[in-house]
């Protein structure tokens, strides 16, 4: 036992280590390790506990071949594709952090490998293999190499996109492997033999890190869909490989299919809640730093839903509710993510999402996720938070609008290693009315902040180099009424910045979307607070007559749309691309006619308990930066993803 001695790396001597060829047990817990020398050697060890350290890496274990037995938990930077590593190098392995992984590690050794090695052959028999003329000099070789690794890695999928690091460890592994054994790059070793896998356990995604708690998921299957409402597009057939490539990604919004419809907001699990109300949903950012830093996967297809008791974490693709977090005295309606930067040992630092989610206690939850930990909260406001923003600028800056009519900027601190951290109010901007959307303004972040509230449409000063902490607000928008005549007095639920300039607001005026540009409508060197300003609307959208409220909308500003839910379950998109040149160049110009929806996605018949599922409002609609993945809430406890075809 050499537990809790405040050891480092450098202090496990591999001359001594290498002496210890009968040690079977090693108990290295609570220490300052963050990695193993690769020649500690210990041929005989069996059973290993590192818990309580600092650990980064897991592939020196390989040198302990007979290991039967590891334990690595509150290692904070070790994930789910860490334990897969480790289940396919200990070939032994039978115990993992106190779980029997015999059946998962058979399926990640020989299912998995053999899966992965059918796509890796393949993806060389179709792009690769008459690439190599027929004398082919080390110098082709080594080009094609490099070629087909890097394709490989990009373009071969399999199971969860948390598990996306293992995937590319191990396709890397066999693709070297294969081009070895085809090419004579090296010398070749036998494979082990593969063993028969009952054909169950080909769908196993089980993680021996498995949430707590039951998700209680229910995936709905649509007994049958409806057209979407746009003429089908034509184009050249491409392969699925090259659909995974960056040019590719972009969704052509016209071949959107449904993909998952998951219930998994349920109170208390029940299969039978279909009244849970789903509101808010933001894709996870991708690490932009540090080891874990994913250069192959241009943007996350994990996202973060809320409704009811509970927050989940989804993978888009497979439909895997990859974590689910519960407060049953709370209904959720927000939730943001945000980057930190925290400081690990010997003043290394690592970068980590964390996710914020609030609702109607007024309460801001801070949930370190890949740690599965709920670390801290912030007693925000009396009465509940409608909504969450984080400074894009200013990592620890967290805006929150409340229902008590006022919206307040936070520092919510870097936690350290212990978790300890420190939150400050900042500012509080005073409200007429309840904030339900907020938009910090693209072109001055730190200075400006636009709300739709129950009573108008909003923008305060947020400069913190003023003195006067509680602001009220700087300028209140006019909107054309039914008459055409201008109107402050209206609820707005929808917002968000298309560009850097351009605003999309939704009122509860039936059938109402403007689109409106900020530069032209606000001049910020003007002196009078509390003024009236008139809106300079660009363009309107053709959209449901419904009055019926809290319908928000979405952009998606790399691809210049706009995503709107309705009161019958559709989706309505509109592709602006062709309109906000015009409308950048030509000042002051609207475009007459209300412009309609490039297409309206329909809700497909589902059927849950042999019923069909109707009056389905669609709360919320989002999509992923790339324009892959299309995630609606609803009204009815139902996530809805569809994916590009």
């Amino acid at each position: 036992s050499l537990s809790k001695l405040q050891l480092k790396t450098g202090d496990l001597d591999p001359r001594l280590f290498s002496r210890l060829r009968h040690l079977q047990k090693l108990d290295l817990s609570d220490n300052l390790l963050d990695k193993f020398p690769n020649s500690l050697t210990l041929p005989d060890l069996r059973v290993l506990n590192c818990n309580n350290n600092q650990l980064e890496d897991v592939t020196a274990l390989k040198q302990f071949p007979l290991l039967e037995e590891l334990t690595y938990e509150n290692n904070v930077y070790l994930t789910p594709n860490d334990d897969y590593k480790v289940m396919f190098l200990l070939q032994n392995l039978r115990l993992l952090n106190g779980k029997d992984i015999t059946k998962l590690a058979n399926h990640v050794r020989h299912v998995n490998s053999r899966k992965l090695t059918s796509k890796v052959t393949a993806h060389w028999e179709k792009f690769f293999r008459d690439q190599l003329p027929e004398k082919y000099t080390a110098e082709h070789v080594k080009s094609i190499k490099k070629k087909f690794l890097k394709s490989v890695e990009t373009n071969v999928v399999y199971g969860p996109s948390s598990l996306s690091e293992f995937t590319r460890w191990r396709v890397k592994m066999i693709a070297e492997e294969f081009l070895a054994s085809s090419l004579g790059l090296e010398e070749n070793t036998d494979p082990k033999p593969e063993e028969e896998v009952d054909e169950n356990e080909e769908e196993s995604t089980e993680s021996p890190r498995e949430v707590a708690e039951d998700v209680g998921q229910v995936t709905l299957t649509p007994s049958k869909r409806k057209r979407n409402h746009s003429t089908p597009s034509s184009g050249n057939k491409r392969s699925k490989s090259q659909a995974n490539t960056e040019e590719e990604a972009a969704l052509n919004p016209r071949n959107a299919e449904p993909l998952h419809f998951l219930q998994c907001h349920s109170k208390g699990n029940s299969r039978e809640d279909f009244k849970t109300q789903l509101w808010s949903c933001v894709f996870e950012p991708l690490l932009d730093s540090g080891s874990r830093k994913d250069p192959i996967v241009s943007s996350s297809r994990t996202v973060a839903t809320c409704g009811g008791e509970s927050v989940c974490l989804i993978d888009c693709e497979t439909g895997i509710v990859l974590k689910k977090y519960k407060v049953p005295t709370e209904e959720f309606f927000s939730v943001a993510w945000t980057t930190l930067t925290m400081v690990i040992s010997d003043s290394r630092k690592k970068t980590h999402n964390i996710l914020a989610a609030a609702g109607r206690r007024g309460i801001v939850k801070l949930i370190h996720v890949a740690a599965d930990f709920c670390y801290g909260e912030i007693k925000a406001h009396k009465k509940p938070i409608a909504t969450l923003c984080f400074s894009p600028t200013h990592e620890t800056r967290l805006f929150t609008a409340s229902y008590d009519k006022r919206i307040a900027l936070w520092d919510i601190g870097i936690p350290d290693c212990d978790y300890n951290f420190k939150a400050s109010q900042l500012l509080v901007l005073e409200a007429l009315s309840i904030p339900l959307r907020i938009a910090l303004v693209p072109t001055c972040p730190d200075q400006y902040l636009l709300a739709g509230c129950e009573d108008g449409c909003f923008t305060w000063n947020i400069k913190l180099d003023k003195e006067q902490k509680s602001r009220p607000f700087e300028a209140l928008f006019q909107f054309p009424d039914d008459e055409g005549d201008m109107t402050t007095s209206h609820r707005v639920d929808g917002l968000a910045f298309l560009n850097d300039d351009v605003v999309v607001s939704k009122s509860s005026k039936p059938g109402c979307i403007y689109l409106w540009s900020w530069s032209r409508s606000f001049d910020g060197k003007g002196k009078a607070c509390q003024r009236t300003v008139s809106a300079v609307i660009l363009a309107e959208l053709e959209w449901s007559t419904t009055d019926m409220s809290y319908l928000t909308l979405s952009t998606c500003p790399a691809k210049e749309y706009v995503l709107c839910g309705d009161e019958k379950g559709s989706v309505w998109m509109y592709n602006l691309s062709n309109y906000t040149t015009a409308w950048s160049t030509a000042k002051g110009k609207r475009s007459d006619k209300r412009i309609p929806p490039t297409q309206i996605l329909k809700w497909p018949e589902l059927r849950a308990n042999g019923e069909q599922l109707t009056e389905v409002l669609i709360n919320n609609v989002i999509t992923d930066p790339t324009f892959t993945y299309l995630v609606a809430l609803t009204s009815v406890n139902i996530t809805a993803i569809w994916k590009k075809s």
